[in-house]
Formats: C-alpha cells, sequence, structure tokens
C-alpha cells in the first residue's frame, strides 16, 4: 500500500488543515501580496525596522542605491580564518556572547549591539579595539551599510564570525525577547538559540578571509 492510501480521510483532512496552517500570513508592506516564510525585507536607514517585501517590489531598491529603504542581502557568509584573540574580544567589553556590528550610513557610525530580553542593546564600542580587529580581518571593510553586519557567536565556547544580513540578526534578538526566562534565559531560550546559529551555519556559504601581514 502506498503512503497515499494509507491515509484515512479524517488523515487528509489533517494534512489539510496542516497546510493551511503553514500558509503565508505575512502580506507586502507596499502592495498587501501574500509572502512565503522566505521573502525579501529591506530597511529604512537611521532607524530598525524592517519591512517585508514581495520580489517585485524589492526590486525598485538596492542596498547602495539612493531611495528611501534599502535591500537586505540574502547571502550569508561564514568567515573562515577570522582572527580574534580572547584579549582583543575583551577588549570590545560586550556582556554577552553574541554581538553584530554594523555601520549606518546616517551618521557613518559602527555600532556594536546584542541581543537581549529588551531588544537589541548597544554596547559602547571602544573605535581603537575595533579598527585593530578590521586591520586584521580587512573584509570587514565590505560590510554593506545599514543591511549587513558582523555577527558573533561566542555560544558555548564556539568562534563562528558571519558577514549576515541584517534582518537575522534582528530574529536573533526577537527569539530571545520571545523565550528567554529569568536570568540565565532557561533551557527553551537556549535550545532556540542552538537552532538558529546552527540553521544559520547550514544556510552560510564558507568564505576564507584573507588577512595583512
Amino acid at each position: 500500500m502506498s503512503p497515499t492510501q494509507s491515509l484515512a480521510p479524517h488523515g487528509l483532512a489533517a494534512l489539510r488543515r496542516l497546510a493551511a496552517q503553514r500558509a503565508p500570513d505575512e502580506r507586502c508592506d507596499f502592495c498587501s501580496l501574500a509572502l512565503g516564510e522566505e521573502h525579501d525585507h529591506l530597511v529604512e536607514p537611521g532607524t530598525p525596522q524592517v519591512i517585508c517585501a514581495c520580489y517585485a517590489c524589492a526590486l525598485l531598491f538596492t542596498s547602495t542605491g539612493e531611495t528611501k529603504y534599502r535591500r537586505v542581502p540574502r547571502l550569508i557568509r561564514r568567515l573562515e580564518g577570522f582572527q580574534l584573540t580572547d584579549e582583543q574580544w575583551n577588549g570590545l567589553g560586550i556582556p554577552i556572547s553574541m554581538v553584530f556590528f554594523f555601520k549606518s550610513s546616517t551618521n557613518n557610525k559602527i555600532s556594536a549591539l546584542y541581543p537581549s530580553p529588551a531588544g537589541p542593546t548597544e554596547s559602547q564600542l571602544d573605535l581603537d579595539a575595533w579598527e585593530e580587529i578590521v586591520r586584521n580581518n580587512p573584509v570587514l571593510r565590505t560590510i554593506s551599510p545599514d543591511v549587513e553586519a558582523l555577527l558573533v557567536s561566542r555560544v558555548e565556547n564556539t568562534r563562528d564570525y558571519y558577514l549576515a544580513p541584517i534582518d537575522q540578526c534582528y530574529k536573533l534578538t526577537g527569539l530571545i525577547r520571545r523565550h528567554w526566562r529569568g536570568f540565565s534565559g532557561g533551557e527553551d531560550a537556549w535550545n532556540q538559540i542552538r537552532l538558529f546559529f546552527s540553521e544559520l551555519r547550514q544556510r552560510s556559504t564558507p568564505t576564507s578571509i584573507g588577512h595583512h601581514a
């Protein structure tokens, strides 16, 4: 008997209900077209707002063009050979094991934000320490302002570094806001964090980076 033949009528109805539950419930903020789980995002420089867009509307914007919104890229690059010692990390003064660095085009400033139960929280960044890291990893000079970030994970002794779309950084922040409980976060929150970074790694493109001599 085939898998289809083995399903009773009520089983087929259950699958249909499940499919309906998974139907797109987000819509393009420009034309109201229903969106699937994977869709484009735009950001307005100078704001933390992430805007959902269909492919056609997203094409109207680029990450570097002179438009009100900038299109967020989808490419996730895992940086292999990234140089950051524990001493340099400690010098950045980041209070937790996750952080993302991004550059705003409105003030030409590099900011360090870490996800917290209160949302993205800015950490005072030592610019001299940051510049030393950039000199050792010149790929950081290619970060696209507003739409891309260096996402660092040192969770549970990992040492992972990504050039990631900014929406992924906000997605991580949203997970922590929803699931964090108490002072330590709780098992559910940490399982969500592990799952996020596991999926991010699977979707990423390994990228070997050069260094200055």
